[in-house]
């Protein structure tokens, strides 16, 4: 080409500067991609981590998720917050929870039961809770100012009448209510199997003992035993129905329990994917509007 000699640069330069009409000049430099959020994501994954500081990074990342407030992994959350300074230094050691534990394929294989003492006016009052260790959702509770050997059998019994059919393994600590010989009876009278964990190791019954964790027993402040009872039913429908578990893939136990996790986890890709397909839509209208 006659203007390609006049130029005096070379054929492949010329058409390398045809191909990239148009376009950014970003030599040397970053090139956008997809997948990068933009400013306003940003800014809302921060005022969102503002709103709710108790919760973790990943939990939070699916609460956006469920909420429509934006798309973006925990990966990309957990950087956000961490440039923002919002998350802790301190990473605490990975947990040894549950290594050597078959754990339960479906609901209802696995029950945990353990009481809790609670401290109203000075007096003592014991929760009692059944735990399916599958979907981590609490099957019954009851909250009662005595915790007798057949208080349990009762408690057990009326959970067994929510969930007509199941005959779940129970696991328990070796209090005294667990160790009896009634006790031991009504679970072969049930149907039942029964195992008890290490004495002075309370990490072998660890879903039950986390969920009294979730649950802050012991900020539960009372005037009268029916105020704690009404704090303590709202505390589970929350853990039962609304908060998102991390050990079963961020949903609710409830969700859990009845199947719906594959569900949820595929809209949040749907949502996911949408969110990435118009960035990248938007990204092409601003390259479009810069060469123009």
């Amino acid at each position: 080409m006659k203007f390609v000699e006049w130029l005096g640069i070379a054929r492949a330069k010329f058409y390398e500067w045809r191909r990239r009409y148009g376009k950014l000049n970003e030599h040397n430099g970053k090139t956008p991609r997809d997948h990068w959020i933009e400013p306003w994501e940003r800014q809302a994954i921060v005022d969102y981590f503002d709103a709710h500081p108790l919760e973790g990074y990943r939990r939070l990342t699916f609460m956006m998720l469920d909420d429509d407030v934006v798309a973006v992994s925990p990966a990309t959350a957990y950087r956000v917050l961490r440039a923002a300074g919002r998350l802790d230094r301190h990473r605490p050691k990975p947990s040894k929870k549950g290594t050597g534990f078959v754990q339960p394929l479906g609901p209802h294989v696995h029950w945990h039961i353990d009481i809790a003492v609670i401290t109203i006016a000075r007096v003592y009052y014991y929760l009692c809770s059944v735990l399916d260790g599958y979907s981590r959702y609490v099957v019954h509770w009851e909250f009662l100012d005595r915790m007798t050997e057949a208080d349990v059998e009762l408690i057990l019994q009326r959970a067994l009448e929510v969930h007509p059919g199941a005959h779940p393994r129970v696991i328990s600590d070796n209090g005294s209510q667990f160790i009896a010989g009634d006790f031991r009876r009504f679970i072969d009278l049930a149907g039942l199997t029964h195992v008890r964990t290490s004495v002075n190791y309370p990490q072998a019954n660890g879903k039950i003992e986390r969920y009294h964790r979730t649950l802050d027993k012991n900020t539960i402040h009372a005037v009268t035993p029916d105020g704690a009872h009404a704090t303590i039913a709202t505390r589970i429908d929350h853990y039962n129905n609304h908060r998102l578990h991390s050990a079963i893939g961020y949903v609710s136990p409830r969700d859990k329990l009845l199947g719906r996790e594959t569900e949820i986890w595929a809209g949040r890709d749907r949502k996911l994917e949408a969110a990435r397909e118009l960035r990248r839509k938007r990204r092409e209208l601003d390259h479009l509007g810069t060469a123009a």
